[in-house]
């Protein structure tokens, strides 16, 4: 395998989930469904709480800019492979593999933050009742948000810089339909031992640090929701919570499996799997999740379809 100069490789190639021409029309078709699905129900999210005043509330506020940010997530990768598919070519930019990476990076981290931030959320709500609207007011939650911007903006400034230094590569081909960072500090001819250090490590952080909020918040909600004396208020204070505690499952377990898929796993076609699961499904299901097990936002939608009609 011949060393290539930076100066050399001015573009990659994203093998993506298979090779097989016959197969391309059926990912093309299930890719686009599934993205149209997921910015379709997200932008229903968004559209039910900007137009309910009832659901102007800081849990819908947040869920509003989670669905943003999932719309974000997925686009930031899955219109891409569309394209390709649609033109024969597997090809991507130098430049525009470090802006896919950069920006696909930032919303994932916003991800974490943001079901971080909403479990806090529910554990004022459940916990401090009386003081809920006194902590979570308004510019409290849009500095939670900021904040969450800011370090996402961090975190993805951070893998840009990894990859810069890399000089030289050994391979153009990513074993992905999208621009891996672990993947491509792996195409480096030289030891990146010490940048998959910093990588991982940023990496672990954003992901122990929100799990571990929200574990706290949850260890705090579970024990004053038993503290409870009628079970019919145990059942109304655990139903404002399942609906997050469903995503937050779905997201971190997805995440998990793509993060240890890349990271364990030899198989290219298993990590890739791994990262469709995590990266389109997750944020399609995200939607149906709150929508289907949400009363304020299903009723909300429901008024907007009989408005429309």
């Amino acid at each position: 395998m011949y060393l290539q100069n930076l100066t050399e490789v001015s573009e990659f190639h994203l093998l993506g989930l298979s090779e097989d021409p016959e197969l391309q029309p059926i990912i093309f078709g299930l890719f686009l469904c599934m993205y149209l699905i997921t910015v379709l129900g997200n932008l229903l999210i968004i559209l039910a709480v900007s137009s309910d005043s009832h659901l102007h509330t800081p849990m819908y506020f947040f869920l509003s800019i989670l669905s943003l940010s999932d719309i974000g997530f997925i686009s930031t990768t899955v219109p891409k492979m569309i394209v390709d598919i649609l033109i024969h070519s597997r090809v991507i930019s130098y430049g525009g593999c470090l802006t896919q990476m950069s920006i696909f990076t930032f919303f994932g981290c916003m991800d974490d933050l943001l079901l971080s931030i909403m479990a806090y959320d529910r554990y004022v709500a459940i916990c401090h009742p009386l003081h809920y609207l006194v902590i979570m007011k308004p510019s409290f939650c849009s500095s939670l948000v900021l904040l969450s911007i800011l370090a996402s903006l961090l975190e993805a400034l951070l893998h840009i810089v990894i990859v810069l230094q890399i000089t030289c590569f050994k391979d153009v081909d990513i074993f992905n339909f999208f621009c891996d960072p672990s993947q491509l500090l792996n195409l480096s001819s030289y030891d990146t031992f010490a940048s998959n250090i910093v990588m991982y490590l940023g990496a672990a952080v954003f992901g122990f640090f929100p799990i571990s909020g929200i574990l706290f918040s949850y260890y705090k909600i579970v024990s004053s929701i038993l503290r409870i004396p009628s079970p019919s208020g145990r059942n109304k204070s655990f139903s404002t919570c399942g609906s997050h505690l469903a995503v937050v499952c779905l997201y971190f377990g997805t995440g998990s499996g793509a993060y240890l898929g890349t990271s364990v796993s030899s198989s290219p076609s298993k990590s890739a799997v791994a990262s469709v699961v995590y990266m389109v499904v997750a944020p399609m299901l995200n939607p149906f999740i709150y929508s289907l097990r949400n009363r304020d936002i299903k009723s909300t939608l429901l008024r907007l379809h009989t408005r429309t009609i």
